[in-house]
């Protein structure tokens, strides 16, 4: 990127990134709900389900063909909570709000006059199995997840034969710019290779 003409400035955390955990899986399990149940709701009399509950009692009904290795918990969860005019909910929003965006992106973006936020996308692609299910290691794009803001990402290269991703990540409304940061980037590596949808990960180990 420096030989592009890039700038680089190194470190340039995020602040509060990783203080929303929690109330980042509440937002989510409140709008799973109410947006599942919407969907449903609409299709109809000729759908057999109309709602998160609907889709909960037929996964029990039928448990030994929907999970035989992992069950609903995250559905369970939704489940349980309320509509989206809970207090609850609306604390979360404004919590994950202000921590991301204007004490978060904004703020590093302002303190180290940023054009951009650029970061591994996350850890090498995973396996996924039936112990470990999908067993997700985090990623850089939670706080623009969050924020709402916009991030691009595109292949960065290859770690033990698995591919990873390098994350291009803005204010709100400068996905015009962000595009032409990835695209320069995908341009001048060309580290993309068509996927071999390998039966399992080759890591160099016996």
């Amino acid at each position: 990127m420096s030989e592009l003409g890039a700038i680089i400035v190194d470190p340039a955390d995020i602040p509060n990134a990783g203080m929303y955990d929690q109330s980042e899986m509440d937002v989510l399990l409140y709008e799973f709900k109410a947006d599942l149940d919407a969907y449903l709701g609409a299709l109809g009399p000729a759908s057999k389900a109309h709602s998160l509950a609907d889709v909960i009692a037929f996964n029990e009904s039928n448990k030994m063909l929907e999970m035989p290795f992992f069950g609903q918990e995250l559905m369970l969860e939704a489940q349980k909570k309320g509509p989206l005019t809970d207090a609850a909910y609306r604390a979360a929003v404004v919590r994950n709000v202000t921590l991301s965006r204007k004490e978060g992106i904004d703020a590093v973006m302002d303190r180290l006059h940023l054009d951009a936020l650029v970061a591994p996308s996350g850890s090498p692609a995973w396996t996924i199995d039936l112990v470990n299910g999908d067993h997700f290691l985090g990623s850089s794009t939670t706080p623009a997840a969050v924020a709402g803001y916009p991030s691009i990402t595109v292949p960065a290269g290859y770690a033990v034969g698995l591919p990873v991703g390098i994350s291009f990540i803005g204010r709100r409304w400068s996905e015009a710019q962000l595009i032409k940061y990835a695209y320069a980037f995908e341009q001048a590596t060309k580290h993309r290779r068509a996927p071999t949808f390998a039966g399992t990960a080759n890591v160099g180990v016996d």
